[in-house]
């Protein structure tokens, strides 16, 4: 069972995805109108963490996507719930470490299926997160050297870092040497990957993995 927290400032939308969720057998711990609250919630209550978030992109609290996500993305696995007409706001939350974005517009299956991928530790892949990063090059460039974007490829896809750097026909040393730069690179462009999960998530944003790809 996965425990969810709605994060949402319209009670309506709230009340109607706690209702298909429970629906689906999913917990829903939490439903608030903003971070503070829900922060607040577990501090009064000791509870822990939820598996997934579901987070407005803009609350009326006044608060900021970047401070909402990084205040979540340590614990939780934080999925996008918006009309997504904001590409930048989205690319700022994706940057922040969400999983990806979920449409209101979207029916409610493809809800519950981002709240199930998300709770795996996938990354999410719908047409919303693409087109958030579809055409922003600040976005998707760590400036990768060939080798890096190669030993990130096959890592990212599955493969043991010793089985990578013997395809590679290099020493694990020097395959384990690419992948800390790689990650460098990407924290540099203010999108951090310390996760294996995350490094699928950059690989595949910036092509160099297809969107396919399972972790």
């Amino acid at each position: 069972m996965t425990r969810v927290a709605l994060i949402d400032d319209h009670e309506s939308v709230r009340l109607g995805l706690a209702a298909a969720l429970e629906r689906a057998g999913d917990e829903v711990v939490f439903t608030g109108a903003g971070v503070a609250e829900y922060l607040a919630w577990r501090k009064a209550s000791k509870a822990a963490p939820a598996d997934v978030v579901l987070l407005d992109l803009t609350l009326g609290d006044g608060t900021t996507v970047t401070e909402n996500v990084v205040c979540l993305a340590g614990e939780s696995s934080v999925i996008i719930h918006s009309v997504a007409d904001r590409p930048a706001a989205v690319r700022e939350a994706l940057a922040a470490g969400a999983v990806g974005v979920v449409s209101k517009a979207s029916p409610l299956d493809d809800v519950l299926g981002a709240v199930r991928t998300a709770a795996l530790g996938e990354p999410l892949n719908n047409v919303e997160w693409a087109s958030a990063v579809e055409g922003d090059r600040a976005f998707a460039d760590a400036q990768l050297s060939a080798r890096e974007r190669e030993v990130l490829r096959l890592y990212a896809a599955g493969l043991p870092l010793k089985i990578v750097a013997d395809r590679l026909g290099v020493a694990y040393s020097t395959a384990k040497e690419n992948i800390t730069r790689v990650r460098m690179k990407y924290i540099e462009v203010g999108r951090p990957a310390p996760t294996k999960v995350d490094l699928l998530r950059r690989a595949m944003e910036d092509g160099i993995v297809d969107a396919s790809a399972e972790s």
